[in-house]
């Protein structure tokens, strides 16, 4: 059990860490500032430095509900972290260097840039539905309500792995046929989408989480987690059927 311990105190570390990057960022923002939107901005290194930090932490956590062997979590959650501080420190370099991270494909080293953090995108789809896949295959434990959260946590975070690699392949595709400024553009309506739906497999198991400290009956409790399972299912919903009127 040394291991796992070891490998989670690692991946919370990290996922500080990227969350203070993030933070960083946002004073660097507030200093120098500049545009808040489009694809040279302050803006990519505080969300993603946010984003991934928090989901590195929420999917450490939730993996300890998983019925997964400890040595193939602790791969799994090293691999993870490690991606994570890539995709982070790619995005940050490309926003001190003041041109675009994704899909930039103007020099060798840019294009170097835009597609390592791509494969690493693709890494992070395999790992996550490694994680997803446990959490249906094998019913997660923990308190009341807590394997329905975490089964639809992860499979709302299956639509945000679905709505980044669109994304990538809209982008890719525009890159492609010479249309590089639409490129960048081009990923703005699944945005919401792939936002709201990324973090449901924290909020979720969180709710879980704090109901088991209180004193209200396992029935009680399964039917909160339940019915705000079906509320972040319907906003996700909005937020897809926004980015369907958006195009």
């Amino acid at each position: 059990m040394k291991i796992p311990r070891a490998v989670d105190r690692l991946c919370h570390a990290t996922g500080l860490l990227l969350v203070l990057s993030g933070l960083v960022h946002l004073v660097v923002f507030a200093v120098d500032g500049g545009p808040w939107d489009g694809p040279v901005s302050w803006r990519k290194p505080v969300t993603f430095g946010l984003s991934f930090g928090v989901t590195l932490i929420a999917i450490a956590w939730v993996a300890s509900y998983l019925r997964v062997d400890a040595r193939l979590r602790s791969v799994l959650l090293l691999v993870f972290a490690a991606d994570c501080v890539v995709e982070v420190g790619g995005i940050t370099l490309q926003a001190w260097r003041r041109v675009p991270s994704h899909l930039n494909m103007e020099t060798p080293f840019d294009t170097a840039v835009s597609m390592t953090l791509a494969v690493g995108g693709g890494v992070l789809v395999v790992l996550l539905t490694v994680f997803a896949v446990q959490a249906f295959r094998h019913r997660p434990t923990g308190p009341a309500g807590m394997a329905l959260a975490v089964r639809s946590g992860f499979a709302l975070l299956m639509v945000a792995l679905a709505s980044g690699a669109a994304m990538i392949a809209r982008g890719v595709v525009l890159t492609r046929t010479g249309h590089q400024e639409a490129a960048y553009h081009s990923t703005a309506p699944l945005k919401p989408l792939h936002g709201v739906s990324l973090h449901a497999v924290l909020v979720l198991p969180l709710l879980a989480w704090l109901l088991s400290r209180t004193p209200w009956s396992a029935r009680a409790r399964r039917r909160i987690v339940a019915a705000a399972a079906g509320c972040y299912t319907a906003a996700v919903a909005a937020a897809g059927l926004w980015a369907v009127l958006a195009y």
